[in-house]
């Protein structure tokens, strides 16, 4: 069971390939794979418990998303981000996740807007708590509810697809600096939906979208300098 089944997000009763698809995304959304590490073939058959096809596919599927390319030797690894890559996924960030701000703030209901405030209240008990891996995956969540909420399903895809190109980072980040020293703007984007104020959500959510990736920047220009 991956971490958004066990969240109850992800259905059950999946075939295997698509189980297997699911399992490894997961791995290199929440930072499991760590960027440059190469993994074989047969490291992920173990890792996942499934054979050869079902790895294979995965894998085939993975890489036109960015999450993982092929390195040869029957091994692939997660990419590393370049200065240009944090680049546009800070401007395709900030420009798509305020406008799905937007237009959840006009469609989520009260119940929905519950439903979101309890997802932060479980990322909070994560911070309090120094709890790394529930951070990634609360955090992750939060966003995706705010996506789901905007009723559009195009800009909601493109959005959760950046999180395979800058999760693995993310990882990194937090292993550095602690949750506590991460940024969240999540109450001030929920206080403005609850108020109906759609572009003081949007803002807010830019502002925390441009703050996470700052932090991105910073930790991938250290492993550059060697600090």
């Amino acid at each position: 069971m991956t971490d958004l089944q066990a969240a109850g997000v992800e259905p059950t009763g999946l075939p295997a390939h698509e189980t297997v698809y699911r399992q490894l995304r997961d791995s290199v959304l929440f930072g499991d794979l760590a960027p440059g590490q190469a993994v074989t073939i047969q490291g992920l058959q173990a890792m996942t418990g499934a054979g050869m096809t079902p790895v294979r596919e995965a894998i085939r599927r993975l890489i036109p998303e960015g999450a993982l390319a092929m390195q040869g030797n029957r091994r692939v690894s997660v990419p590393r981000l370049s200065p240009g890559n944090i680049e546009e996924l800070i401007f395709a960030r900030a420009t798509i996740e305020p406008q799905l701000i937007r237009l959840a703030t006009a469609h989520a209901t009260a119940e929905e807007l519950d439903g979101l405030a309890a997802e932060d209240a479980r990322l909070d008990r994560a911070i309090d708590r120094g709890d790394v891996p529930a951070y990634l995956r609360h955090n992750y969540l939060f966003h995706r509810r705010l996506y789901d909420l905007s009723r559009a399903p195009i800009l909601r895809d493109m959005a959760q697809g950046l999180w395979l190109r800058f999760g693995p980072s993310l990882r990194v980040v937090c292993g550095r600096i602690g949750t506590a020293n991460l940024p969240d703007l999540h109450r001030q984007t929920l206080a403005a939906m609850r108020a109906g104020d759609a572009e003081a959500a949007a803002e807010a959510i830019r502002r925390d979208v441009i703050q996470g990736m700052d932090q991105v920047r910073a930790a991938l220009s250290e492993d550059v300098s060697g600090g």
